[in-house]
């Protein structure tokens, strides 16, 4: 696309301008800052069956309890990071499990950090059962202004390994997992995660 657009502006301003090079500069710029977003690093993951791993990279806005209405319908521990345009977006599994819920919601694209944004806009919610009869936790995906696309790999009934691809959110938003009220956070407000790295959370 981004090519194209070269192709194009070249076609129609053949001529040589010196604020010509200010375009094309911003086409390489914007080319380097997408190959940035959809880039997969490898990681040295660890699996641990006692920890909840984040499933994200970037920074923790949110811990809060509240009653996730979804599928629990009880009171649960909201931990919530957010995905600037400079984090890696590839999603990861923060347990090994069963997906026992999945379901995507079509919604609105408010900012990603409005307190409603987890429930108005487009989103994923997918609930794991882990093994060894550890309670479920729920990771939802949340669009926000920006991002305008999720993807989740996730099916109900498949098995996934903790730090294994879950999916993208293209182009900033967050993550919410919701986790069992016994379950012991590791992180604050304020802290820098990294997908498949970071504990958030031990059973």
């Amino acid at each position: 696309m981004l090519g194209f657009l070269g192709l194009l502006f070249h076609f129609l301003f053949p001529e040589g301008r010196p604020w010509h090079w200010f375009v094309y500069g911003g086409l390489v710029l914007l080319f380097f800052l997408v190959l940035q977003f959809f880039r997969s690093p490898k990681r040295n993951i660890q699996k641990d069956p006692s920890v909840v791993f984040s499933p994200a990279d970037g920074r923790v806005v949110t811990i809060e309890e509240t009653v996730e209405q979804e599928f629990f319908q009880q009171p649960m521990r909201q931990v919530s990071i957010f995905m600037s345009p400079l984090n890696v977006h590839l999603n990861r599994y923060p347990v090994d499990g069963k997906i026992a819920y999945y379901r995507y919601h079509h919604g609105k694209y408010l900012v990603a950090w409005h307190p409603k944004s987890s429930v108005l806009n487009e989103h994923t919610s997918l609930v794991i059962q882990p093994p060894n009869e550890k309670e479920m936790i729920m990771v939802r995906q949340v669009a926000g202004a920006v991002a305008r696309r999720i993807v989740c790999y996730g099916k109900e009934e498949n098995y996934v390994e903790q730090g294994s691809e879950l999916g993208f959110i293209k182009f900033g938003s967050r993550v919410d997992l919701f986790l069992p009220l016994s379950a012991k956070l590791q992180v604050a407000i304020g802290d820098h995660v990294k997908g498949g790295l970071s504990r958030i959370a031990t059973y």
